[in-house]
């Protein structure tokens, strides 16, 4: 599969190596332009490009961004793309951390919505609750008994189908978390954020969660 990654921090450094392990052919950029990864593409075999190239990569792009970047991202970034490309949101709010105030997101609207909004495409949300390095060590073949699983959180069932089995192949049992306004249930602070939980642990944590926003991850 030709899988394009915005974002060479954690998540999207961890994912290009996974992915690429995979078979998959990747494409990643960043805010710095490609000559900027060429160490990533030295070790991956990824192909480093620009935000515009990423988006127009193939069936699949990962956008996995500090939220505050998520605006100042290129206008009409996918109008380029295939209509059938599956956007994959990874992002997370930290607003007293990095982020600063974004008011739609301090209004309630879930931070998936905002991505969409802001790149004007359908977004899934998954890769977001567990940390970067526990997406590699904890990562485990189909049917081990200690495999952890991910929510993944959408409107589009098919679209959402295709990051399920992207999240199976990286070594997780994929939660189906329902529709993109239910992706709250997997934010930060919420019961099954970090938690490193197996897939009935996971249905139960979103059955848990909150939807009021804890006071440390509302802008100060």
């Amino acid at each position: 599969m030709n899988i394009g990654i915005i974002g060479a921090g954690k998540i999207g450094g961890m994912l290009a190596r996974k992915l690429t392990k995979a078979g998959h052919m990747v494409s990643i950029a960043n805010s710095r332009g490609p000559e900027s990864l060429k160490y990533l593409e030295w070790e991956t075999g990824a192909k480093a490009v620009t935000v515009e190239e990423a988006a127009r990569a193939g069936e699949v792009v990962i956008v996995t961004i500090p939220m505050k970047n998520v605006a100042q991202l290129p206008r009409n970034l996918f109008d380029g793309a295939a209509r059938s490309v599956v956007v994959v949101d990874t992002c997370n709010y930290y607003p007293r951390e990095r982020d600063g105030r974004i008011e739609e997101i301090e209004k309630g609207m879930p931070e998936s919505r905002y991505v969409e909004k802001e790149i004007g495409h359908p977004v899934i949300k998954a890769f977001n609750n567990m940390q970067a390095q526990h997406q590699v060590d904890l990562a485990r073949p189909r049917g081990s008994k200690d495999r952890k699983a991910l929510p993944v959180a959408g409107d589009d069932d098919a679209a959402k189908h295709v990051v399920m089995k992207l999240v199976d192949e990286l070594g997780f049992d994929p939660v189906d978390a329902g529709g993109l306004d239910e992706s709250w249930r997997q934010q930060p602070k919420t019961p099954v954020y970090t938690a490193d939980l197996d897939a009935e642990g996971v249905k139960k944590e979103l059955e848990q969660a909150e939807k009021e926003r804890k006071p440390e991850f509302k802008a100060a």
